[in-house]
């Protein structure tokens, strides 16, 4: 599966932005979708992820009430949508993939998109 993420762009903090994940594939319901970020000077950690087909969701503690990953199997499409952002928010965003079903959320993910810069300005 290809991945190409969009949406990214410069917030005042307290604002909102939505991010996309478009991917390549005929059957994307089959795919564990995740979205990861890395801030500056530090790696690349999840944010959240969201099961194939049912869309169980998982976030880390950081975004909680703040941010909502969905899918839309029919777009082979998965966001992000991000409120009340937060200057430590700044980070460029990735989106992962999938088909690992071991556990939940996953541990691993083996597909990964082009990252969308988001910066939040204070």
């Amino acid at each position: 599966v290809q991945l190409q993420a969009s949406g990214g762009g410069l917030v005042q903090a307290g604002g909102s932005l939505r991010l996309s994940c478009a991917a390549s594939g005929r059957i994307f319901g089959v795919w564990n979708m995740a979205w990861f970020r890395r801030a500056p000077g530090k790696e690349r950690g999840v944010v959240a992820h969201i099961r194939k087909w049912a869309g169980d969701t998982a976030y880390t503690d950081s975004v909680k009430g703040r941010f909502t990953i969905s899918r839309d199997n029919a777009k082979n499409t998965v966001y992000l949508q991000m409120n009340s952002l937060k200057a430590e928010d700044t980070a460029v965003y990735y989106c992962a993939a999938t088909q690992y079903d071991g556990s939940w959320p996953p541990r691993s993910y083996d597909f990964w998109g082009h990252g969308t810069l988001v910066t939040v300005s204070s």
